[in-house]
Formats: C-alpha cells, structure tokens, sequence
C-alpha cells in the first residue's frame, strides 16, 4: 500500500468516530470514564508527534488513546514502535481494528488499563489529551517514572506550574514537556580553569522542575552561575571568575555530573572536562 493509499485507509477508519462529536454535548460525559472521548483532528495528532520530534528509534505510549490514531500515526508515518491505553473495551478494540486497517500491528500495540496503573517507565514519548484535573494527577507519576529526556505532548491542557518546555498551535494548542533530572542540592566539583588555576567549587542547585537557581562558593568567595539550563539531563551554565566566563556544559548521570567547561571564545577556546560529585540536600 502507497504512503497516500495508507493515509486514506487511516482518515477513513475514524470517520465514524468524528460522528460522535455531534452527540458529545449530551451524552460523554455520563459515561462511567474520567474523561469523555472526543478524537484529536488528524492535523493536531501530526503535529504533536512532529513536536515531540518523534523517530524510528521512539517507543510512543498515548495516554487514554480512543481510537488509535496517535500510536498509529506514530507508527505509520514516524516509524515509532507505540502502545495506546484506554479503560474503554469499545475503545481497543476499534483501535487494534485500526491498526490492522493501516498495516501497522507489528509496530503498534494497545490494552484495556488505568492509565494510572500501567507502566511507562519504557516510553521516550508519552502523549495525551486528558483533562486539566487528571493532567496534575498524573505528573507526579509522569515525573516519577520517566526517563529524563523523555518527551511529554498535551493537546489542549497544561499542567499546571510545571511550565511547557514549548509550546505550539495548530488549530489546537500543543504542550512539550521535557522531563528533567533531579539536580537539587550540593555539588562539589575541582578542576583546572585557564586564567584561574586550580579551583574548588561547591555549587548550589535549586530546582522547580526544569528551572534551575545557582550559585557556587569557591575560594572563599560566592560566583553567580549565569543562564542557568535544565533540558533532560543535559545541564549548562556560565561561571564567571577572573576575568573570563567558563560555560559548563555537561550530562547529568544520577549522582554525577560530567561534561567539558569552554573557556574564551572563537579560535581561542579552551576546553576543560569537569566533574561534579552530590555532596548531600540543600
């Protein structure tokens, strides 16, 4: 079957589904479910997925995934293995039909569950469209259980004081969360900076999600850490001492922070590599 053969085959298959928007008003929200099922537009599950830069190398879980579309797509067009969840039966079985309807049961995979009981400690993209109070809900767990690095998209609903990493609209509005490492606390790092010498460090990280607050003490002197970033486990900063600014920029490895500083600019950077150990909670 042709890329635009496929295409069709899967927009045919959910226009049934689109029928029941007509009755949602009335009628979804007795249904004995959290949230009430109305199907994400083909053009908003597209661009989620591109929002989440999903690849052939990404395990996609959609949250709550109706009739499929989402892990189908993902699956279809990005080359993503995925695997939908749903509570309702009715729901899993019109998308495993789906999925046959598209070719894509080899990569694709769904089961009757709790979203709140499943594991997803495995997926490097969750995806949803849930409602505001079950989104706060389940961050904790989102947090929790995630890798960082791992791509969260909600289509429609944020989550609260965790900001959005990005944000994007196509019709709908689309949230990216990236799931950061837990930096919070002392760490103490000694290294060989150019134009300073040997120099110990304790630095100071303070966390609400992905942001960071930071400062470091050394030499009997307190240092501002400048454009302080958090995205996964990827960490930087900019330490000024002497009169030279050093960036660090290094991988957050449970305990450990390891990564190279760049010392000056253009032909005359200096790359220096760093380590910092957790010396204990703030």
């Amino acid at each position: 079957m042709s890329p635009r053969a496929r295409y069709r085959a899967i927009a045919a298959a959910y226009c049934g589904a689109l029928a029941l928007l007509s009755t949602f008003a009335v009628g979804a929200l007795a249904q004995p479910y959290d949230v009430p099922y109305v199907p994400t537009p083909q053009v908003v599950v597209d661009e989620m997925l591109r929002l989440a830069e999903v690849t052939p190398e990404d395990f996609v879980i959609d949250l709550g995934c109706g009739d499929g579309r989402i892990p189908i797509t993902a699956a279809a067009y990005f080359g993503a293995r995925a695997h939908g969840v749903d509570i309702d039966p009715s729901r899993i079985a019109e998308s495993n039909a789906n999925a046959r309807a598209a070719g894509v049961t080899n990569r694709v995979s769904f089961e009757t569950a709790n979203l709140f009981a499943i594991d997803i400690s495995r997926a490097t993209v969750v995806t949803m469209y849930l409602l505001p109070q079950i989104n706060l809900k389940l961050r904790p767990r989102l947090l929790a259980s995630l890798r960082p690095g791992t791509r969260v998209v909600s289509h429609d609903f944020s989550m609260d004081d965790w900001k959005p990493d990005q944000v994007a609209r196509v019709q709908k509005n689309m949230y990216l969360w990236i799931v950061p490492a837990n930096v919070q606390g002392r760490w103490g790092m000694m290294l060989n900076l150019p134009g300073v010498g040997i120099r110990e460090y304790e630095l100071e990280l303070r966390q609400k999600f992905q942001e960071v607050d930071a400062y470091a003490r050394g030499d009997k002197r307190n240092y501002t850490l400048w454009e302080s970033r958090l995205r996964g486990d990827d960490l930087s900063f900019v330490l000024v001492d002497g009169e030279l600014a050093h960036r660090f920029e290094g991988k957050v490895r449970g305990k450990v922070i390891e990564g190279i500083v760049r010392t000056g600019a253009g032909s005359a950077e200096v790359h220096t590599p760093f380590r910092a150990d957790f010396r204990g909670a703030l």
